[in-house]
């Protein structure tokens, strides 16, 4: 019994971090099909792309970094979601901005 508890309390103080992960991971996902969907629709200029998807990348690899100790501390939660916050703010500007893509030229990059 006394072995049971003790499983179940890991897991427990397991769950947040798994948890945070997932959001964490879910977040990028939805801010990279943001910024696919203004390149497709142009609002978001191939340049613009390029930049938001390199702050998308870096904020992955400040995740990678923090997590090599094999958890993810509260300030580094934190920090992440500050950088994820504000990515989410540049992805917004940019498609806002009024450079746009000439609907006539096509699509270049990826």
């Amino acid at each position: 019994m006394k072995r049971i508890a003790a499983i179940a309390l890991i897991l427990s103080a397991a769950a947040p971090s798994l948890a945070s992960a997932a959001s964490f991971d879910n977040r990028q996902a939805i801010q990279g099909e943001r910024i696919e969907r203004g390149r497709n629709n142009g609002s978001i200029t191939w340049t613009e792309g390029i930049k938001l998807r390199a702050e998308q990348n870096r904020i992955a690899r400040t995740k990678t970094q923090m997590e090599a100790k094999g958890y993810l501390t509260k300030s580094d939660r934190n920090t992440l979601s500050e950088m994820q916050q504000q990515a989410s703010q540049n992805i917004r500007s940019e498609s806002r901005d009024g450079w746009h893509r000439l609907f006539n030229l096509p699509r270049v990059g990826k």
